[in-house]
């Protein structure tokens, strides 16, 4: 059994949502998630560091942005629209501090810390319009999933 609360299960969080936001969300997720392969993660100058210190925080903003959406569901924060989208726009924090640390790419080609951060972007725009949505519904959705009648 979850602990999710019922709009983040997967029968209610992917219902209703447009496909061109779930492929969009889908391909960039996927992108954003690999890339971090081919960077050396490394801490040999200052805006690493600082890189660090935006992973951890991020991170740790993350995960409690979830916890309090498992342990205090019905917590007005929980209940708000930025308390319900917080699991999914703190990632912005986390994804630039794997920017800021892996400034390089091991592949022979030009890179910036900014091609991480646009497409990590691009994942965030996709998905914190599904999560938007998905809240903006919430009260028009049957909370459980459609049972199909059995003979």
């Amino acid at each position: 059994m979850s602990r999710l609360p019922k709009l983040y299960q997967r029968e209610v969080f992917w219902r209703d949502i447009p496909a061109w936001i779930r492929l969009g969300e889908s391909i960039f997720r996927g992108i954003v998630f690999v890339f971090p392969i081919f960077m050396p993660l490394q801490l040999t100058r200052p805006s690493q560091a600082i890189g660090l210190l935006l992973y951890c925080t991020g991170l740790f903003l993350y995960f409690f942005s979830w916890s309090m959406q498992i342990w205090y569901p019905r917590n007005p924060w929980s209940d708000s629209r930025w308390g319900f989208m917080a699991p999914s726009y703190t990632p912005l924090v986390w994804l630039t501090g794997i920017a800021l640390i892996g400034d390089s790419l091991y592949l022979p080609i030009a890179y910036t810390p900014w091609v991480y951060v646009a497409l990590s972007l691009a994942f965030l725009v996709f998905h914190n319009l599904h999560t938007w949505i998905v809240y903006s519904q919430k009260d028009r959705q049957p909370m459980v999933p459609a049972v199909r009648n059995q003979p």
